[in-house]
């Protein structure tokens, strides 16, 4: 039985991530603070569910406030899915929140890392933030990164973190870009829990600058396919690769989508672009395709439907 560490288990993505390797009766230790960004009843279900399963302990502290020295001990994989999250919030005197659970965070779980020469893998959650307004489209790894949040220039120093410990001693890292996740557990502060939530509420959903604006979505079930290949393939230690759902949508159109879904129109309000938020997003998977073997299964049209029905029964 393979032991695994998940951060940010209460999480979206971790939540999923957890009970996927728990359903393969691996041990799982889940690590996670429960800050107060986002309503901390919803991270309490995912642990609660993720709880029912014996294979499962929970740990709810600060990371550095943790003994990893003791944590890694017979650890086989990091899957570190922990992060303060959110473009928009990362300015101003929120700031310091990014700089302590995103770059200092991951120092010291790559400072205990070190001194296990059996870790088969540390796995980081990135994202396609640290591209900013990218040079290229689709965008591959080999884009220099050009963050255009604070949560993104927190994200790719962490990463970097990653990739010098990686260098001078060693630890298996393998870093994903995630392009915007969604599905199922989806934080409240993201666009289509948002819209799903505005929708049912009959209140009109804020659509930031002219709504032209495209990115590429990825369904969390494919997000945690490319962890497990990312823990397990031996040609991804020391790399990078795009996360993506395969696709790419202009949000006006994903609107559309949703309206479909739902079965009514949806109202909708314009305001001023976001600071921070990048135009355009579209992933170049073909690393992941040819390294991972990852192949996105769900289509955006029928991932919609998927979070529509676990969004619906929270607000009716």
């Amino acid at each position: 039985m393979a032991t695994h560490v998940v951060t940010g288990a209460a999480g979206f993505i971790g939540s999923h991530l957890a009970e996927t390797l728990l359903l393969k009766d691996d041990l799982i230790i889940g690590v996670d603070q429960i800050n107060d960004y986002y309503d901390i009843n919803q991270k309490k279900a995912n642990i609660a569910h993720l709880q029912q399963y014996s294979n499962f302990k929970f740990i709810e502290d600060d990371i550095q406030n943790l003994n990893w020295l003791e944590l890694l001990k017979d650890v086989d994989v990091i899957y570190h899915q922990a992060a303060q999250a959110g473009v928009r919030a990362s300015w101003g005197d929120s700031f310091r929140n990014y700089t302590e659970r995103n770059i200092n965070a991951t120092q010291v779980i790559l400072e205990a890392a070190k001194e296990y020469g059996s870790l088969k893998r540390f796995v980081y959650a990135s994202t396609s933030s640290v591209y900013g307004n990218a040079e290229t489209m689709p965008t591959d790894e080999k884009v220099p990164p050009q963050p255009v949040s604070p949560y993104g220039i927190t994200k790719l120093a962490a990463e970097r973190m990653c990739w010098l410990y990686y260098q001078n001693f060693n630890v298996p890292i393998t870093a994903l870009r995630y392009f915007t996740v969604y599905g199922p557990r989806q934080r409240p502060d993201m666009a289509f829990h948002k819209f799903f939530k505005a929708a049912i509420e009959e209140r009109a959903i804020s659509i930031y600058g002219d709504g032209q604006q495209t990115r590429d979505f990825t369904f969390v079930s494919d997000a945690v396919a490319a962890n497990l290949a990312a823990a397990s393939v031996p040609e991804a230690i020391g790399e990078i690769f795009n996360i993506g759902g395969g696709s790419r949508a202009v949000l006006m159109d994903v609107l559309a989508t949703m309206e479909q879904v739902i079965g009514k129109p949806i109202k909708k309000e314009y305001v001023a672009r976001a600071r921070g938020d990048a135009r355009h997003t579209s992933a170049d998977i073909s690393k992941a395709k040819k390294i991972l073997g990852y192949n996105p299964q769900v289509s955006l049209a029928e991932g919609l439907a998927k979070e529509w029905m676990w969004v619906k029964p929270l607000y009716t």
